[in-house]
């Protein structure tokens, strides 16, 4: 495999891959502003720290995700196309289509998943070109990707409500105000857990975008390596996805932060900590298995979770359904706005 100067070379030599490649950075840009909340609703709703302190917390520990991730994720997201659709017209089109969504769902303040948008766009436009339903390669990781939709904030959910009720147990005869205290501390490890998982799933995701787009253009000599599965991520791949994704998050998203941290339920400091640890163990062990798995939905699960514990009239039912709402059209409507945008490269390209 070719060195970064190498490839950097041949990618600067070719202003189409150039913008692609830039585009793939810039929805990876997105994706850490787009999920910040998600990283620090809860250590901002309950005033651990204040936004800016926990934005730079976040994007920390998303930037050393590169060191200890691993690539499977990004080898499930490159492999989502079957290679002989996989087209850099596509990804254009696939990557164009998950930044629309994205910004519609940021600018309606809704938490929506950023992987479902990509994957759903990277499909969308693969099917177009395929000009059939089997432009995407319908593997195992691909069924358990979509079976995740439902699945991920479910295991927020029920390790949410077990984390906060063992607390509250164990706590039962100590004062609020000590626990408070106690816990205001054990969310800046919570909320680290959190964006370390962040990071280490979701810059995957663009890795295998940028991965696929490189074997489709300048990798030409490892296509056949690449058609037969087998996929290759030079390291500064790796530190260029979490670089982008980390300095999104320092970014911030704080129309989403309101609805995560303050809009769905009051939290507390251990419902904060809680909701974390249980949305970062659900993402440390969908990232070993290689499943690209929505943070969003994972830490909104773990959110509704600590909340129902106390009751269920504490959680805004109406602010959760429309959050659903969003995560169910992710992928249908990514997936229409990357198809729209590969029919209008195509004409473009064939006029």
């Amino acid at each position: 495999m070719s060195t970064f100067f190498t490839d950097l070379l041949h990618i600067v030599q070719s202003p189409y891959i150039a913008l692609i490649f830039f585009t793939a950075l810039v929805f990876d840009f997105i994706n850490g502003f787009h999920d910040a909340a998600n990283s620090i609703a809860t250590v901002v709703g309950t005033r651990v720290l204040r936004p800016f302190q926990a934005v730079c917390w976040a994007a920390w520990w998303n930037l050393a995700a590169a060191l200890i991730g691993g690539v499977h994720v990004a080898d499930a997201v490159a492999k989502w196309v079957r290679a002989d659709y996989v087209t850099v017209e596509v990804i254009f089109a696939g990557l164009l289509g998950a930044i629309v969504w994205n910004l519609i769902t940021w600018y309606g303040g809704l938490p929506s998943s950023s992987s479902h948008a990509l994957l759903g766009g990277f499909g969308g436009a693969a099917i177009v070109h395929a000009g059939k339903w089997s432009g995407v390669l319908y593997t195992a990781k691909v069924l358990s990707t979509v079976e995740f939709i439902v699945i991920a904030p479910l295991i927020g959910l029920v390790l949410g409500l077990l984390f906060v009720f063992i607390v509250m147990w164990t706590f039962r005869k100590v004062s609020p105000i000590k626990i408070d205290r106690w816990f205001r501390w054990s969310q800046l490890v919570s909320s680290a857990a959190f964006s370390l998982g962040h990071g280490m799933n979701d810059a995957q995701k663009t890795m295998g975008i940028i991965a696929a787009l490189l074997y489709a253009s300048i990798w030409k000599a490892q296509q056949a390596a690449f058609a037969a599965g087998k996929v290759e991520f030079p390291f500064w791949i790796v530190l260029v996805c979490n670089l982008a994704i980390s300095l999104g998050t320092m970014a911030g998203g704080w129309r989403i932060v309101k609805t995560m941290g303050m809009r769905i339920t009051k939290l507390r400091p251990y419902d904060g900590a809680c909701a974390e640890l249980a949305a970062a163990t659900s993402l440390f062990a969908s990232t070993a298995m290689g499943i690209p798995v929505s943070t969003t939905h994972t830490i909104t699960g773990a959110i509704i979770g600590v909340g129902a514990v106390h009751r269920l009239s504490a959680v805004r039912w109406g602010v959760a359904r429309r959050v659903v709402w969003a995560w169910v059209l992710t992928i249908p409507c990514s997936a229409l706005v990357a198809a729209a945008v590969y029919w209008l490269i195509a004409m473009l390209t064939h006029s």
